[in-house]
């Protein structure tokens, strides 16, 4: 095993394209997510954008080629939004940013030079509340993302899904959690069936598994491998609290009157995040988490996975301090986890990335205008 290991810059929110290029070759990464989310986008929280997307043309997607291989890094690019819920308005800026971002992927090269678009699917909870609104959340990303991924198989670009529930995606008195809908397996392989293109894919971060009490190495030996396109790194820590003996397994802790909940002594939840008992980590940084990394590296060895790791800082004594040296010191202790089990042994070195990477090539292609959901479904 020799892949690469990238990291994704929503961690980096302040600085600049040149500024995360120059920190990146410091923690001795391979390659970049670049988080582009639209500027105007409803999104508050784990947003940034490393990338001016407005007015992208070819001679930048040139120039970036250019600037990444210059320094031995290769990149995605990616925007996680809610894209058939929440405010209407807010939807329609959110699908059409993605089609500026297959765009500009298709400019930059695409899947000849592994330029894949991040995204999620979101979660329309006016259909969830209604009888079979599981399904009926299905169908409603096959009209809206049938056409988005044909005109990304068009330009020879593929879009690839993080699996995160976005359990805090809605106000705390939500009754339920559920708010991204590839946020379990067996949504993702139905998703495939509807929309049964080669355009579309995963990228999974078993975190979001592990405080759901599920084994990442088991939903790793049902995947179709010819989906999964990225590995977030990013761990969790189940914690051992009252919280479920009140509100079950099986159910998020529900908000109640905090009066009430001290008068009865139950715990209630305090924020949209504090639904589950778990804390975001990094593997190898500040004690253990609740998944065995080496296995689980194992077992992706064992079916064959080529494909980049993207650590992903959320952890809480890391990039939500908000301090700069703990950011980098967790990006590069989750680096050095990863490295003795799938970097080779290297005399002197230690355990270094064997890079026989080519370059990234400048597309053939021609530039092409901006496209938006109206222009694509008439």
């Amino acid at each position: 095993m020799n892949n690469q290991i990238w990291l994704m810059t929503s961690a980096l929110k302040p600085y600049s394209l040149e500024q995360i290029i120059e920190k990146a070759i410091v923690t001795g990464v391979q390659g970049l997510e670049l988080c582009v989310f639209p500027q105007s986008g409803s999104r508050s929280d784990h947003v940034a954008t490393h990338l001016e997307y407005e007015g992208f043309d070819l001679d930048d997607a040139k120039r970036l080629i250019a600037q990444l291989n210059n320094k031995g890094l290769r990149f995605s690019i990616g925007s996680f939004e809610n894209m058939i819920g929440g405010n209407p308005d807010d939807r329609i800026v959110n699908q059409n940013h993605i089609l500026k971002l297959i765009r500009i992927a298709y400019l930059c090269g695409g899947d000849s030079n592994d330029v894949k678009v991040g995204t999620f699917v979101g979660y329309n909870d006016e259909l969830g509340l209604q009888d079979g609104g599981f399904e009926k959340n299905l169908y409603e990303y096959q009209r809206v993302f049938t056409p988005i991924i044909k005109y990304a198989e068009d330009l020879g670009v593929t879009l690839i899904y993080e699996n995160c529930p976005m359990e805090g995606w809605r106000a705390n008195t939500w009754p339920f959690t559920y708010n991204n809908l590839p946020g379990t397996l067996a949504a993702r392989k139905l998703m495939y069936a509807l929309i049964p293109s080669r355009a579309h894919g995963e990228t999974y971060d078993p975190s979001h598994d592990i405080w759901q009490h599920i084994n990442p190495i088991d939903v790793i030996r049902a995947t179709d491998l010819s989906r999964l396109h990225r590995v977030h790194v990013k761990a969790t820590r189940n914690l051992t609290n009252q919280s479920s003996i009140y509100w079950g397994a099986m159910y998020p802790k529900q908000f109640v009157n905090p009066e009430l909940a001290e008068k009865a002594g139950v715990p209630t939840v305090a924020h949209e995040w504090d639904r589950y008992p778990y804390e975001a980590m990094l593997p190898g940084f500040g004690g253990y988490d609740s998944m065995d990394w080496r296995a689980f590296l194992e077992a992706l060895m064992e079916a064959g996975f080529e494909k980049p790791f993207v650590i992903e800082n959320e952890a809480a004594n890391s990039a939500h301090t908000g301090n700069i040296g703990a950011t980098m010191q967790g990006f590069k202790a989750a680096m050095l986890c990863l490295a003795p089990i799938i970097w080779s042994l290297k005399e002197n070195e230690g355990y270094v990335y064997q890079d026989t990477r080519k370059l990234m090539s400048d597309p053939p292609v021609k530039d092409i205008p901006v496209m938006t959901m109206d222009k694509l479904i008439e």
